[in-house]
Parts: structure tokens; sequence; C-alpha cells
């Protein structure tokens, strides 16, 4: 027990620094935005008002249940210790799939920004993206294999870079907006501040809806933090806190960005289709509003966001896997972690390997690092949708078990939070074409995984149970004995007398 288990040292900037991390604002700012304007026209930033809600309401569960619950396996935890070992095991599947999948296509877009970097400066043959790939994974291995505070501050430090140069732009694009200078990158009228982008602007609701599914996908990753669980101090105050913050944080980032952007390109006919086929739109308008260097700057910040996402979800990937090697499956020794660090290092190389024998495999057969990026993407989406709606059932299952605290019309909440995830999952597996069309069915290959698993191997659903209910019984006395206070600590009381 002791070798997989490190000192609480983290603090509550730290785990957020993770979520924030593995969403990687920037990239998600330099990518989603086209692929809604071409669906819903001027209205991305009402887009992404109702994908804050939605994402708002999958993280309620999160929220709920690490103020009870804390454990390096996310969901695996929260699931087990809600519905069940076995529903636990499935969710924890699925959630380890969804970080190694994470892993792959962060290193791929490193790569893709890498060589668009290379190019913006005028070398043209950045070499094979393989090889940067194995660069991002070998440097990921390394800062993620020293102590965890210099993984957090590097997160911190990268896209904390990356966020203040997109805010610069947004401030500049609005200001530019306001004195009337600013307009369609397409036409060049000026249309300037325009709120109607917060309105449908006639385009059905139904449209908008399905629009929002690009939005949500800026989210993914949100809850990672709560893998920190095990070495945050004061988990059950600091975690929750982390979710809600990863979340409202980049919400707000999101839809000032995405507002930005659209009056940037111009709310006309003509902007709306530059903001739909920019394949850049941050270089873009960085080029248009503040000039060439500016696109550098963003460019290079692309590419450290990359890493930066890279580096989170090689940090989640491990973690999980150290929690499910630890209660039996899997080899012992990726439980094990480095006593001077508290990093999972066995863990770390493995998921590395992973990650970068997958991208290997891709790119022999010819596929680039582009294509290699969006198709692990969606892999990575549709796993981690499976372990969001796991966790919703848990916090539903949790508020009336009699165990918690929690008033039972809060139900709603999570159970409006599965309908969505449930709609977003039919967004992304239906009407697609090949390859997009296999993914469904490769994510469903993989969470069922678990599912082979407990049935083949009984013994492991008993002993996981009594693992967790040996570790969080832990950790629910010690609340009792006065980790919390206040109104937490009463619920805490409450749920330990009931």
């Amino acid at each position: 027990m002791a070798e997989s288990r490190v000192p609480r040292k983290l603090r509550l900037w730290e785990a957020l620094a993770l979520s924030v991390g593995l969403m990687g604002p920037t990239l998600a700012m330099g990518l989603n935005g086209p692929g809604v304007a071409a669906t819903v026209g001027k209205a991305v930033p009402l887009v992404f008002v109702l994908g804050l809600v939605g994402v708002a309401l999958v993280g309620y569960g999160f929220w709920r249940l690490t103020q009870h619950f804390n454990h390096a396996g996310s969901v695996y935890a929260l699931a087990g210790a809600t519905i069940g070992p076995r529903a636990g095991f499935f969710g924890g599947i699925a959630l380890l799939g969804t970080y190694l999948f994470f892993l792959t296509c962060t290193l791929a877009a490193t790569a893709v920004f890498s060589q668009a970097f290379l190019q913006a400066l005028g070398i043209e043959d950045g070499g094979p993206w393989i090889v940067i790939a194995l660069v991002a994974a070998v440097g990921a291995t390394v800062v993620n294999g020293r102590d965890t505070r210099i993984t957090a501050r590097t997160l911190l430090i990268i896209e904390g870079i990356g966020i203040a140069a997109m805010l610069v732009l947004a401030a500049v694009i609005v200001g530019s907006a306001g004195d009337g200078a600013g307009g369609s990158a397409g036409s060049g009228g000026s249309t300037g501040l325009d709120l109607s982008t917060f309105t449908t602007g006639g385009t059905g609701f139904g449209t908008i809806m399905t629009a929002t599914v690009f939005a949500f996908l800026s989210w993914a990753g949100f809850e990672a933090c709560a893998s920190l669980g095990e070495e945050t101090a004061d988990p059950k105050r600091n975690i929750p806190r982390a979710l809600v913050g990863s979340v409202l944080l980049t919400g707000a980032l999101y839809i000032v960005m995405m507002f930005a952007e659209t009056i940037g390109f111009g709310t006309d006919q003509a902007g709306v289709d530059a903001f739909a086929n920019a394949e850049s739109p941050l270089s873009v308008l960085s080029s248009r509003y503040i000039g060439t260097w500016f696109a550098l700057v963003v460019a290079f910040t692309a590419v450290a966001s990359a890493f930066a996402s890279a580096l989170s979800s090689s940090a989640a990937a491990a973690r999980m896997l150290l929690a499910l090697s630890r209660d039996g499956f899997g080899p012992r020794v990726l439980s094990r972690v480095d006593p001077a660090t508290g990093s999972p290092r066995v863990a770390l190389v493995v998921v590395a390997v992973v990650a970068f024998v997958l991208d290997a495999a891709v790119w022999a057969g010819g596929v680039s690092a582009f294509d290699a990026y969006y198709w692990f993407a969606t892999l990575g989406v549709l796993c981690i949708l499976v372990a969001y709606g796991t966790a919703g059932v848990g916090v539903i299952a949790f508020t009336f078990s009699g165990r918690s605290a929690i008033r039972r019309w809060e139900a709603v909440l999570p159970t409006a939070g599965i309908a969505y995830l449930l709609f977003v999952f039919f967004q992304q597996s239906t009407g697609q074409e090949a390859p997009y069309s296999f993914f469904p069915w490769i994510a469903a290959a993989w969470c069922l995984l678990g599912v082979v698993v407990i049935l083949a191997r009984p013994g492991l659903a008993r002993r996981i149970g009594e693992r967790l209910t040996a570790e969080l019984t832990g950790q629910a006395a010690g609340e009792t004995t006065g980790e919390r206070t206040g109104a937490d600590g009463e619920a805490a009381r409450v749920e330990h007398q009931r």
C-alpha cells in the first residue's frame, strides 16, 4: 500500500492546472470555431453559452461526488463507491481509453502545430511528423516523472501565456470593432460590435443544439483534476473547487474569444464564410489586427498548448493505470510511485509507449498528423461520454441511497446532463463517413473490455470492492473527525450517522 501512496502536497491552483492543460483552451479556440460557424453562421457565441450549460450539468456530478470521494482513479472510484465495483471498473476502463486516445491525438497535434510554426518561419520541410510526436512523448514522460508540482507549474506557464495572447487579440479586435475599424475579413466592410451573435439570428434551435457538440468538445477533460485527489491537500474542498473553476474559467474565455473571432471576421455573410473556411482563425486574425509577428507568437503558443495537453493526458492516463493496477488489473509494478517525486514513473512510460505506437501505426499507413489528431480525438471523446454518463448515474444513485445529504430534487441536474450526453453521442455516431463511421464501434469495443474482464475474472470485482471500501471508508472516517468544517462538515456528519 505504501508504495502507491504519496503525500498530499498540491494546492487548488495546481490541481486546476491539470484540467485546464488537458482541455487546451488555445487549441480549442484555434480549432473549434470554424465548424460551428459553418453550421450556425454568426451565432457562434450563443452556441458556446449553451455548451457551457450542458457541460455544467455534466460537471455537477463530479462536483458533488468529489465532495465525498477522492481517488487517483477518478470515475473508477466515483462510480465504484456509488453504483458498485463492476460499474466503477467499466467507467474506469472508459476513462483510461479517453486519456490514452487524448495522449495519442495531442502528440499528433504537437506535430501539426510544430510543422506549421516551422513553415511560418520559412522552414518548409519539418521532417516526418512521427519524429516530433516521439520527442513530445519523451518530453511529457520526463516532465511528468518529476515532482507533480513541476508538471502543474509547467502547465500553468504554458497555458497562461497562450491565454494571455488570446486575450490581447480579443481586446484589440473588440476595440477595433468598437471604433468602427474592424469588420469582415471577406468583404472589408465594418460590422462592429454585433451583439446579435448571442441570438439565433434566424437559425433553427435544433441546428443550434447540434452545433453545441462542437462546443462540448472544447471542455473534454475538465474532470482531469479529479485524478489528483490523492495528491491534493484538503481534496474534498480543493478538487470540487478546481472542477468548478476549470469549467467556469474556460467557459468565460471561450465565450469571449468566440465573440471576438466572430466579429473579427465580420458578421455579414462574407465574414461568416471566411470564419467557417479558416484553417487557423487565430493566426488569420492576429495578422489582420496586430501583425505577422503576433501571428508567429500565436502559432508558437499553439505548439506549447498542444504539448501541455499531451502533458496533462499523460499524467491523467498514468494515474488511472496506477489505480486500476493497484486493485489487481495489470502488473503490480504499474502501481508503484517514485518515493522521491511521488510520480507513477512506470505507468508514465507505459502510456507514452502505447500512445506513440498508435501514432506510429497510422503514420506508417500514410495518415497525416492532422488526420491522426482528429481520428484519436474522436475516439477519446466517444469514450469520455461513456465515462461521464457513468459518473452521472453514480451521483443519482448516491443521491437516493440515503448515504448522502444531497437533496433529492438535485437529481434533475445529472439526469439532464445524461440526456445531453446521449444527444452528443448520437450526433457523434450517426451520419459519419468512413473512417469516422467505424470509431463508435472501436470506442464501444474498448469500453466493453471492462465488461469482458469483469465476467472473465469475477474475483477482480470483489477485490476492487474491498479495496475501494477500505480506501474510501478511510476518507469518510477522516472527514468525520474534522477534515471539513461548516456546511460540508455538517453534511459529512449527517452522512456518517446514516
